[in-house]
């Protein structure tokens, strides 16, 4: 993958580290937007606690940064039991999934990100452990080899993808629940980076905390990154206080503009508009126009340009909207003429 690593929005551009580790939520009560979602995932945990049985299993799905990881660590919390981690890629082989399984204990949670990239063989293993809590293993090879099934204490799946049609129908309806977690509105985003300021000791101002969150796409883990830098800024060159002045001067210098969109958001448009005439276009010619993997584009710029009204998809490929010129400053084209500048 050929995305930037010093792109500073692109959620899935650097490890999680101390500094996410320390201002993500506990519990269901810290956890700020995404009403319906806790709503219905409050309901799953008393009724499990109730019944005295593990969690069902849980499928998040959306684009990257929006909490899937977090809720995952806040169900644990929730139901007081342990969380292994792990991801899809990282399971090459079904003995890699089986040693994991036969150490969960009651009740644990086994998270895996990036769900949909399993291969076939683990999904294999994967759906008598969900389904029936059993893991069947093979021994020996050929008209002797036999199967034996080991019974697993009942546990809780929970899957997390940026892609769900990647996701094999049969996996997908082995999960109990499915929730799509969305773009936070400004309000959320706003109570979210005054937090993240509180719990880090940093001194703002509430315009200065405004100004973050309108630029950090909707997106928790976005905007706390963004927070970081400007923090660095304000200690660098000015008196630590963030303000809205400091704020925009630092997301400026970092290429973020006032919606949040940065240099590769804009060279997607530009490169639609300017070389193709506004669209339509295929999701491979972008990519090969400016240089990125077609999947960085569709997993981490295209949801937030299509939630902002920027982009359509066609059955014909991308296309910009008259949104996207009004903000690239590019006269829309009427059937006679060619985008120019305003």
């Amino acid at each position: 993958m050929t995305d930037s690593p010093n792109r500073i929005i692109n959620p899935q551009s650097q490890p999680e580290d101390r500094f996410d580790s320390a201002l993500r939520p506990k519990t269901l009560g810290d956890l700020i937007g995404q009403d319906r979602v806790k709503e219905n995932l409050q309901i799953l945990i008393l009724a499990a606690r109730q019944r005295n049985e593990a969690l069902d299993h849980v499928l998040f799905y959306g684009p990257p940064g929006l909490g899937k990881t977090t809720l995952a660590h806040v169900l644990s919390n929730e139901m007081g039991v342990n969380i292994k981690i792990t991801a899809g890629p990282a399971i090459e082989r079904a003995g890699d999934l089986a040693a994991i399984l036969t150490n969960l204990r009651a009740g644990d949670v086994l998270f895996i990100d990036e769900v949909h990239r399993l291969g076939k063989a683990i999904e294999e293993v994967l759906y008598p452990a969900m389904e029936d809590y059993a893991l069947d293993i093979v021994i020996g090879k050929g008209p002797s080899a036999r199967s034996i099934r080991l019974k697993l204490p009942r546990f809780t799946v929970i899957g997390a993808t940026t892609r769900l049609a990647l996701l094999t129908a049969p996996l997908r309806a082995r999960f109990g629940a499915t929730y799509r977690l969305d773009f936070y509105d400004p309000e959320a985003m706003r109570s979210i980076v005054s937090r993240a300021a509180r719990v880090l000791g940093v001194m703002t101002e509430d315009e200065g905390v405004e100004e973050i969150a309108r630029r950090g796409r909707g997106t928790p883990r976005v905007a706390l990154r963004l927070l970081r830098r400007v923090r660095d800024f304000a200690e660098v060159r000015a008196n630590g206080v963030i303000t809205r002045p400091i704020a925009e001067e630092a997301l400026n210098l970092l290429d973020v503009d006032e919606l949040g969109l940065d240099e590769i958001d804009r060279r997607v448009l530009r490169t639609i508009v300017e070389k193709y005439n506004g669209g339509p276009v295929g999701l491979s010619t972008i990519a090969a126009s400016i240089s990125e993997e077609p999947d960085t584009i569709m997993d981490v710029v295209e949801p937030y340009l299509l939630q902002l009204g920027f982009l359509e998809r066609t059955p014909q490929g991308r296309q910009a909207t008259r949104l996207a010129y009004t903000h690239l400053g590019i006269s829309y084209p009427t059937n006679d003429s060619q985008p120019k500048l305003l």
